[in-house]
């Protein structure tokens, strides 16, 4: 019988989007995505990995229709001037202005000397996550228009508490829509971290917007995934926190659990087998529950 209610929910969303009923979101094919960033290697923010990291994922959007624009911008450090890139992906049926819901992750991995760190979870799951949502809402008929944003910087270079040396890409992007004076249009944004975990329990996290916790909490319960968003009740600095500043409605979607201890975060053993095309699935799934309620109780101010 939960078997039956949660495939009629799955169905209802997808039909909302005008998805064909079926597979929908696919945690194998980000999977894929997932082992692809991984074998670039390091992808720190400024370095060749980078470059080919954006490279991919300007490749798999193109091949689904999507417009790709890179946000370039240089970004004072602690070791200096980094060259950093945003890229922004839109979809091509919706109007280039106007109201919008931005769905985001990052794809740079840390900066570390002593050992190779390729990120499976860390930058690999938020990029492969945004990569597979774009393939499954690409023909869907929106009531509020998605904008993807794939950010740069996320990390820090030497030290997350020293300064700002922290998501330099969602502070610049925040910055440039209060510059040009579109920031109102943003409605909300839903930011996704560390969404790869064999282990996957999301954070309740403290920072984000009460509405937004609420909305992701019934919708994941509606599916009957409920016990994926009861983890820890917890802060989390994150991207999320570079929209609220700016006065936009924003939620982290992270579990900050990762490996036991969270021995695994930022060690060399953020790797591939750590990760699994089931988290990813079921992370796609309480997101895409989630969206038509966000898009209308978040469509108007």
């Amino acid at each position: 019988m939960r078997r039956a209610v949660v495939l009629t929910a799955l169905t209802s969303a997808a039909c909302l989007y005008g998805v064909e009923p079926g597979p929908g979101f696919d945690g194998k094919r980000a999977f894929e995505h997932v082992r692809q960033l991984v074998e670039i290697g390091p992808r720190p923010a400024g370095s060749p990995g980078a470059a080919r990291a954006r490279e991919y994922i300007a490749k798999q959007l193109g091949e689904l229709g999507l417009k790709v624009d890179e946000q370039a911008f240089d970004a004072k450090t602690p070791l200096g001037v980094v060259r950093m890139v945003n890229l922004r992906a839109t979809f091509p049926s919706q109007p280039a202005s106007g109201p919008r819901l931005l769905i985001t992750g990052h794809y740079d991995t840390k900066l570390f000397e002593e050992f190779t760190f390729v990120g499976a979870n860390d930058g690999g799951s938020s990029a492969a996550f945004l990569i597979e949502i774009a393939r499954v809402l690409k023909d869907a008929k929106r009531p509020l228009p998605i904008e993807l944003v794939f950010f740069d910087g996320e990390e820090a270079v030497i030290d997350w508490n020293q300064g700002d040396d922290n998501t330099y890409g969602s502070r610049h992007h925040a910055a440039q829509l209060v510059k040009s004076r579109l920031a109102d249009r943003v409605r909300c944004c839903v930011l996704l971290d560390l969404v790869g975990d064999r282990d996957l329990k999301f954070l309740q996290e403290t920072y984000s917007d009460r509405r937004l916790n609420e909305l992701f909490g019934k919708a994941a319960e509606g599916v009957g995934l409920g016990a994926y968003l009861k983890g820890a009740r917890q802060e989390a600095k994150d991207d999320h926190l570079s929209f609220m500043a700016v006065g936009i409605p924003s939620i982290d979607l992270i579990d900050f659990d990762y490996g036991p201890d969270n021995s695994y975060w930022h060690t060399p053993q953020d790797t591939i087998d750590k990760c699994s095309a089931e988290s990813l699935g079921v992370t796609g799934r309480i997101v895409l529950a989630a969206l038509p309620e966000i898009e209308r109780s978040f469509r108007r101010k």
